[in-house]
């Protein structure tokens, strides 16, 4: 039984919401323990980085949302 379109993008919220909090918090805690001596250019270059990273999985979660629902055979 395919899923319904309205619970899918319930699911895909959430999911949005928690990939962007744990990305961001994650990301900070590394660029807290790793980059605390680096120069202005390394912390640009790491945040610009992960700023965009985050992009990929959510694309992918908004595809999943976005994607019809399998037909019934028959």
């Amino acid at each position: 039984m395919p899923m319904p379109v309205r619970l899918k993008k319930l699911i895909g919220t959430f999911l949005l919401v928690a990939l962007v909090l744990i990305y961001a918090i994650v990301a900070t805690i590394v660029a807290v323990a790793h980059l605390g001596q680096s120069s202005g250019w390394v912390h640009l270059a790491y945040f610009l980085f992960t700023g965009l990273l985050w992009v990929l999985p959510a694309m992918w979660i908004i595809w999943w949302m976005e994607k019809p629902p399998r037909q019934k055979n028959g």
